[in-house]
């Protein structure tokens, strides 16, 4: 049986998995795959602190690039910059090299695109942990057309949510509880303002379009400002609301938004509770297909790592790497990204007013005049205004943020006015 020599570059609590994994079941890897992997140097910033695993730690990082017997390079020190020029060094020496950066990997892929051409690059567990989402849009359905896919692609905001609604939780009370648990960082925005799931979107949207386009560029809107009072209200009405990563092509657009949204309680995405992740794909052959399971954590994390690796070595003998690993989209045949107030959805308001003689018929005018027509309407009285609550038919966004514009400037308007898009 041949050996496949591989280094690794940080032992976070997803490295060391890996390492610890890949000893753990050293036989049974190389019963399934035929190659025995070998974990040959390790990188870290403090050896005194891994020097017990009995792993033989690297000096520096050319120790690793200059060593020929290495075939195969896996980063997991998180970042932008020092993790992306880890990568250009590691392609520069035709070395293989597998990442979990989803940060990285989103703000740089047209580079890593350039840089990797020929070369095996695996990122698998950059998007949704272990759930084998990349693999799938490469192969497992690369023989449909992705009409849209959408999905909780966040375990931080999801158990967040998960809480307000089983438990009652306010929003502070359940994100305390999840720092309290490691579900979220001492830091959590980018995972409660949406940045985190918006990196996985733009990686599958260039698996599944060859689309190319920036974090700013996309709608990206958190849970942070979702209140009790919101998840009661959706429940009422039969719905749940979940931080969802949505992707649709129509013609030669394609849209591209992160944001909360109204599910019906009968969707498929509404059994992913806690801290799982789960996506929901159209393919033009295949019909809808979901897949769902744990997104974040060290084992996750590294089972999609070493499935990379394993899917590398069992390719060692290629002098080219047969697959570029974003596929052969030619930039002039892709897809454009649709402009952000031209997405037609429908949407929740939450609008609150003062007990105002014509403060009704006024906001109906207003919405006529956006042509938004209403599907549901509630009302809240208490002593001195009112809760409006409408679930509006499917408009643009534009028509929309226009009518809340004319709302707020309203004197019988009270607050900001909360908007919730609504899922189909």
């Amino acid at each position: 049986m041949q050996t496949y020599k591989i280094a690794i570059i940080g032992l976070g609590t997803v490295g060391l998995s890996v390492a610890q994994i890949l000893n753990k079941h050293k036989h049974l890897i190389a019963q399934r795959s035929g190659i025995e992997i070998v974990v040959a140097k390790v990188l870290v910033r403090n050896q005194a602190k891994y020097a017990h695993y009995g792993f033989n730690l690297a000096e520096s990082l050319d120790e690793i690039l200059e060593d020929e017997s290495i075939a195969l390079v896996v980063e997991l020190v998180g970042g932008i910059e020092y993790p992306f020029e880890i990568a250009k060094r590691v392609f520069q020496k035709k070395k293989a090299f597998v990442s979990a950066n989803k940060a990285m990997i989103a703000s740089k892929m047209q580079e890593l695109v350039e840089y990797s051409k020929g070369i095996p690059f695996g990122f698998e567990a950059s998007v949704c942990g272990g759930i084998p989402i990349v693999e799938a849009f490469r192969d497992s359905l690369v023989g449909n057309a992705i009409l849209d896919f959408s999905g909780i692609m966040n375990g931080t905001s999801n158990f967040i949510l998960t809480q307000m609604e089983e438990k009652n939780q306010s929003f502070q009370s359940a994100l305390t509880q999840a720092q309290e648990l490691g579900y979220a960082e001492a830091d959590p925005t980018l995972d409660i303002e949406g940045g985190d799931a918006a990196h996985k979107l733009l990686i599958l949207a260039k698996l599944a379009y060859g689309i190319v386009v920036k974090e700013e560029e996309i709608l990206i809107e958190g849970i942070k400002d979702i209140e009790l009072e919101d998840i009661m209200i959706a429940s009422k009405l039969g719905y749940k609301i979940k931080l969802l990563g949505i992707a649709r092509k129509e013609g030669e657009f394609v849209e591209l938004r992160v944001h909360p949204t109204f599910i019906p309680h009968d969707s498929m995405l509404c059994s992913a509770n806690g801290v799982k992740n789960a996506l929901s794909v159209r393919g033009d052959g295949i019909g809808e297909m979901l897949y769902c399971g744990l997104g974040a954590g060290g084992d996750a994390t590294a089972s999609a790592v070493i499935a990379d690796i394993v899917n590398i070595a069992r390719l060692r003998e290629c002098a080219q790497y047969p697959i570029p690993p974003f596929g052969t989209f030619n930039s002039s045949e892709c897809v454009k990204l649709k402009n952000k107030g031209d997405i037609i959805c429908q949407f929740y308001l939450k609008i609150e007013v003062l007990h105002q003689s014509g403060a009704m018929a006024k906001l109906t005018s207003i919405l006529a005049e956006c042509e938004i027509s209403i599907s549901q309407l509630m009302q809240e009285d208490n002593q001195r205004s009112a809760i409006i609550i409408l679930l509006t038919h499917r408009v643009e966004e534009r028509k929309v943020n226009e009518a809340i514009k004319k709302i707020s400037l309203c004197s019988f308007t009270l607050g900001s006015i909360r908007k919730i898009r609504v899922h189909e």
